[in-house]
């Protein structure tokens, strides 16, 4: 490569990128300008920018291999990474000239960056906790690599009908991708089914072979991450399911073609779609073959690159660190062993040491029914040599275990690997992950403390000095610079802009929470987004709202213990208020939710289709329709998400006490410059402790006053509705046909479940939330005092950087350093 070639692709001026953007329009798309389609434009400057990534990319390389950095692998069954093009250009500091040299052509760069199609790759906040720690891994010049599958078709796209959610294909790939890069002669050969036989090696020693397994056929696509500055940028490996040749070749010389087509297309699925329903025994075993591929594909990628570096398997752990984000990935414990000891022939006990040294697992739920268990039976039949592998550990942990608690069969019960007897018998992934990890980490302060006081409290008891909190963070990046531009440039013009690599330097706008003219400039920005986001809400649910009236919001995946139920009993509260009392709001409101409800989950999906029929008959009562409006926006993903948190004045994070793990919802919508109303949970706890007490709206029971109710059982939710008239009100509504007028009884079951069961303390806290929201609408009242708390939230939100989350991981966890 001459030198005159190297220089054109560095320059970064306007003239360059635009004479790049041209290249590609006619040497990789073949078109000339005048046929160029805003698809055509979007790939043309994608793929100029992919230049700058992919030089820095190689030099990153280089120079990490220079210095044999110790390298961290972050493995993920989800990395919600959205729109990249947008922020590929802010982190490379290109956003402006890219713009100048795009006007010069006469294009739109905010027209070209909002066609791009959110990357289909996660659900909710693990995946998107998974993108921001890549983004600050670069940023702080770490030698980091996130790990993942390459799904065809991600979760789904969501679509509202009469009221209910639809789910379709989200075939977001399908006009192909211009940051993927092929890796085919990187691909991994992954086994699968088949049986062990026991046979003996040369010294006579127990040998089993895995044999007549079936291959998978693991190809990698690697998606360039970029830092901010440009000076580093690592890669997200995402491998695809392909069919094996040589097998499929096989079965078509025999003469038959139509097994061998069915062959290529069963394997392949196991990339195409995001968390298929496991409601099935196919829908489990596809899922469980997922997961094993993803772990199985890149350990064995982990392990070729370790190897090409010339390094010996011993040093494993000193230059390789893996962090195994929740439960889907647990199965790396059994396949690592499993390749140092059947394919590197090392001792069990050196394997073990070398494999627990180099595992570390963080946990992200509280709730047991979300703690993966998988059918040994099924296990057995995907994979017999890791269930042989299974039973080992724990053959040799339980034998640890008993010396502890000698006499205590109940307590080695709870510990086992497995649970249950014969055909019911199941392999519990959390324990195998802990019982293989050197360090089990929570992610905030209160969840860590459940996680070793209710969740595992043997295993804190037997390696207290394993468990440790990693409080979250988002990347202030994406959900700052990028979706809150005004506000940043705001913010940098008072302080500088070093807040945009050391968060805590958010602290020097605090001065500036008093200030007049800065208290303008800020609701002002915040005003604008509020018309944005009108627009979207009008384009999208046909509504019109009030840009005047107080944006409440809500937005995360739909569940039971996220309470958006509780949130819209406190809406239709206000609207019998209105239309029954004849009592209008303290200040007008506007209530948003987003999010989607896992396919076969009936009670989220009758959430969705509840919050459709309120808004109906509100957003049409004339009585109601100027001080109140109800809005679901459908299909929640990252690109809506920037555009909604900017323009939220109240965040609304009200989980049950005690079953959020942490949130990271909480933390953008404090930076972006909203309130929080929340009960004392996950990260809240934090926020509170960092914003101030006053600049925060906590109600509601805490963790142990529910945990002590849920033991006592003393909570009785149907003495609350009895006792209780406005409770009573907004249930009788359930019972009656108020917002089901053509489907009578639809919600009667709601009514039934809260009365006698109401498992996550919706009634209990219901009245303490009511109380709360109105002390937020008194302050809403009171535009300069609203605005020196949203300012002072800006200003505190410091410690929730994902880079200072990342840097404790680093220190604490990987023993990972900066090489720049």
């Amino acid at each position: 490569m001459t030198e005159p070639l190297l220089a054109e692709k560095r320059a970064n001026d306007p003239e360059a990128l635009k004479a790049s953007v041209l290249k590609h329009m006619r040497y990789s798309l073949g078109k000339i300008w005048e046929d160029l389609s805003l698809h055509d434009l979007f790939m043309a400057v994608s793929l100029a920018v992919r230049d700058r990534l992919v030089d820095s990319l190689l030099d990153t390389e280089a120079r990490y291999r220079e210095q044999e950095a110790k390298r961290i692998f972050y493995l993920s069954m989800e990395f919600l990474m959205g729109q990249s093009l947008a922020n590929n250009l802010y982190n490379l500091e290109l956003l402006d000239n890219m713009r100048s040299a795009l006007d010069e052509l006469g294009v739109d760069l905010d027209e070209i960056c909002e066609y791009e199609r959110d990357a289909a790759l996660g659900n909710g906040g693990l995946g998107r906790l998974a993108a921001c720690f890549l983004d600050s891994i670069a940023t702080l010049n770490m030698p980091g690599y996130g790990y993942g599958i390459n799904y065809q078709y991600g979760l789904f796209k969501q679509e509202i009908q009469n009221g209910r959610q639809e789910e379709r294909p989200d075939a977001w790939m399908e006009a192909g991708n211009p940051w993927q890069i092929e890796r085919s002669n990187e691909a991994c050969v992954i086994p699968v089914y088949g049986r062990v036989e026991p046979t003996q090696d040369a010294s006579g020693h127990y040998n089993p072979m895995w044999v007549n397994w079936r291959v998978l056929i693991g190809v990698p696509y690697d998606v360039p991450i970029v830092g901010y500055g440009g000076d580093t940028v690592n890669y997200l490996r995402l491998f695809s399911a392909k069919s094996s040749r040589e097998f499929d070749m096989k079965i078509f010389n025999q003469g038959d073609y139509i097994r061998a087509v069915e062959q290529k297309i069963s394997t392949e699925t196991i990339s195409k779609v995001l968390y298929p329903s496991d409601s099935v025994a196919s829908g489990k075993e596809l899922r469980l073959l997922q997961e094993y591929f993803l772990v199985a594909c890149a350990l064995r990628d982990i392990l070729n690159g370790f190897e090409r570096q010339g390094f010996e398997i011993q040093q494993l752990a000193d230059k390789t660190a893996i962090q195994l984000n929740d439960t889907h990935p647990a199965l790396a414990v059994a396949e690592l062993m499993r390749l140092l000891v059947d394919e590197h022939r090392l001792r069990w006990e050196e394997a073990w040491e070398l494999t627990t040294a180099t595992l570390a697992f963080t946990n992200h739920t509280l709730l047991p029914e979300a703690l993966e268990k998988w059918s040994l039976k099924l296990m057995q039949k995907v994979l017999p040599r890791h269930t042989q592998i299974i039973n080992e550990i724990n053959r040799r942990f339980l034998k640890l275990a008993q010396s502890v608690w000698p006499e205590d069969p109940l307590t080695l019960q709870k510990v086992s690997i497995f649970e249950g007897e014969d055909e019911e018998r199941m392999v519990r992934m959390a324990h195998l992950a802990i019982i293989g990890s050197h360090s089990v980490n929570g992610v905030s302060a209160l969840h860590t403390e459940l996680v070793k006081e209710t969740l595992v409290p043997e295993f804190y008891q037997l390696w207290p000095q394993k468990f440790n909190n990693k409080t979250n963070g988002v990347t202030p990046r994406r959900w700052l610079l990028k979706a809150n531009r005004k506000l940043a440039d705001l913010i940098s013009e008072k302080i500088g802009d070093d807040w945009i690599r050391h968060l805590e330097a958010l602290r020097g706008l605090e001065p500036y929470a008093t200030d007049g003219d800065f208290q303008q400039r800020f609701m002002a920005i915040k005003a604008a987004n509020k018309a944005q986001l009108a627009k979207v809400i009008k384009e999208t649910t046909r509504y019109n709202v009030d840009t005047a009236s107080l944006f409440d919001v809500q937005i995360k995946r739909i569940h039971e213990y996220k309470r958006q139920l509780l949130c819209l009993m406190h809406v239709i509260h206000e609207y019998l208020s209105i239309v029954e009392d004849g009592r209008m709001p303290t200040v007008p409101r506007t209530y948003i939710f987003a999010g989607k409800a896992a396919p076969g989950y009936w009670i989220a999906k009758q959430v969705i289709k509840l919050i459709n029929n309120v808004a109906r008959v509100i957003n049409r009562d004339r009585r109601s329709q100027d001080v109140l409006k109800l809005i679901f926006i459908p299909d929640y993903r990252v690109s809506l998400a920037e555009k909604i948190i900017p323009a939220a004045d109240l965040s609304e994070q009200i989980s049950t006490a005690g079953k959020e793990a942490s949130g990271t919802g909480n933390m953008k919508f404090a930076m972006n410059g909203a309130l929080t109303i929340g009960t004392l949970d996950g990260a809240n706890v934090e926020i509170r402790e960092e914003v101030g007490e006053d600049n925060i709206f906590i109600f509601g029971l805490t963790a142990p006053e529910i945990q002590q109710m849920r033991q006592e059982g003393s909570y009785e939710p149907w003495k609350y509705y009895e006792e209780r008239p406005l409770i009573q009100r907004v249930l009788d509504t359930f019972n009656s046909t108020l917002f089901c007028p053509d489907e009578p009884g639809l919600f009667e079951w709601l009514f039934e479940s809260l009365h006698t069961q109401d498992t996550y303390f919706h009634l209990a806290d219901f009245e303490s939330y009511i109380e709360t929201q109105e002390a937020v609408g008194q302050l809403f009242l009171d535009r300069s005092a609203w605005a020196e708390k949203a300012i002072l939230n800006v200003a505190r939100i410091g410690k929730f950087s994902s880079d200072r989350t990342i840097q404790q991981y680093a220190d604490e966890i990987w023993g990972i350093k900066s090489f720049r």
